[in-house]
C-alpha cells in the first residue's frame, strides 16, 4: 500500500480508508474463492488462515524464540504432564460423585434429595478459585492438612461434580420410565438396572456435555496455580521471572492448552460417532 498511499502514519484519513478498502476487498474476494472448493477444503483452509493470522499477531512481541525452545521440554514434561494427571483424576472422582448425586436426586428419599440437592447448589454457587483457597487453607484448621496437588484434585471434583450431577440427572430422565418397570418385572435390582439397562441408554446424552465439562476442567486446573501446583499456569508465571520474559511463557502455555484442547474435542467427536452409529443399529 505504500506505493499508494504514502507513508501510513502521514496518510491520514485517506491511507486508512484505502487500507481498509483494500482488507474488504481481499475478504470478499476469499470468501468467494473458498466457497467453490469442498466443505473438508474450506474448513482447512479457514482454520489455517486465522492460524495465520494468529502468527502475525503473536510476532508483533517480538517473542525470544531460543528462550521458548530452552523451556519448553520443562514445560511439557512437568507443567503438561501434572495438568494432566489433575484433571484426569479429578473428573474421575467427578464422575463418581455426579451419579451418585443424580441418583439421589431422583430418589423419593427426602434426605438424600436434601444432600444432593445443597450439594449442588452450594458448589456451583461458589466461585472455583474460592473452593480452592477455602480446602487448602480451611481443612488445616480442623486438622486435615492437605498437600496442594490433592486439595486441588479435590476442589474440581467437587466442583465440577456439582455441575455433573445434573447432566447425569437429565441423561438417566431422558430414558423412557418403561424401562425401569421392565427390569423390575423381570427380577432386576435397583444396581443391575443401573448398569446394565439404564446408564448404557443413557451415555449418548451424557458424553457431550461431560467432555465439554472435561475440555472446561483441564482449563480451570489452572487455578490450582494458586496454591503452588506446578502445572503449566504456575510455570508459565514463574520461568520467565528473571528475566522478565512472561509472554513467550504465556503464550507457550496457551498454545499447549489448546493442542489439550483439540485432541480431547476429537476423542469427544469419535465417541459420539460410535453411539450414534449404534443407536442407527
Amino acid at each position: 500500500m505504500r506505493p499508494v498511499i504514502g507513508d501510513p502514519s502521514a496518510s491520514g484519513m485517506y491511507g486508512r480508508f484505502a487500507i481498509a478498502f483494500v482488507i474488504a476487498v481481499m475478504f470478499v474476494l476469499n470468501v468467494v474463492l473458498i466457497g467453490f472448493a469442498p466443505l473438508r477444503v474450506q474448513i482447512a483452509v479457514v482454520w489455517l488462515e486465522l492460524l495465520l493470522l494468529f502468527l502475525a499477531f503473536f510476532a508483533t512481541f517480538h517473542l525470544s524464540l531460543p528462550f521458548i525452545v530452552e523451556k519448553l521440554p520443562f514445560m511439557i514434561s512437568q507443567g503438561l504432564m501434572t495438568t494432566i494427571y489433575v484433571s484426569a483424576v479429578s473428573i474421575v472422582i467427578a464422575s463418581a460423585i455426579a451419579i451418585l448425586g443424580a441418583v439421589a436426586k431422583l430418589s423419593t428419599n427426602g434426605f438424600a434429595y436434601a444432600i444432593a440437592s445443597f450439594y449442588t447448589s452450594f458448589f456451583r454457587g461458589l466461585p472455583l478459585l474460592m473452593q480452592v483457597y477455602l480446602i487448602y487453607l480451611g481443612l488445616p484448621q480442623l486438622g486435615f492438612v492437605i498437600d496442594a496437588v490433592p486439595a486441588g484434585i479435590l476442589a474440581l471434583s467437587l466442583c465440577y461434580g456439582a455441575y455433573m450431577t445434573e447432566i447425569f440427572r437429565s441423561g438417566i430422565q431422558s430414558i423412557d420410565r418403561g424401562q425401569w418397570e421392565a427390569s423390575r418385572s423381570i427380577g432386576f435390582g435397583f444396581g443391575i438396572t443401573m448398569r446394565k439397562i439404564i446408564l448404557p441408554q443413557a451415555l449418548p446424552v451424557i458424553i457431550p456435555p461431560t467432555g465439554n465439562q472435561f475440555i472446561s476442567m483441564l482449563k480451570d486446573s489452572s487455578l490450582v496455580s494458586v496454591i503452588g501446583v506446578w502445572e503449566l499456569m504456575f510455570l508459565a508465571r514463574t520461568l520467565g521471572q528473571k528475566t522478565f520474559q512472561h509472554m513467550e511463557m504465556l503464550i507457550s502455555a496457551a498454545m499447549l492448552y489448546w493442542i489439550m484442547s483439540i485432541g480431547l474435542e476429537l476423542i469427544q467427536a469419535r465417541i459420539e460417532r460410535h453411539y450414534a452409529r449404534s443407536k442407527v443399529r
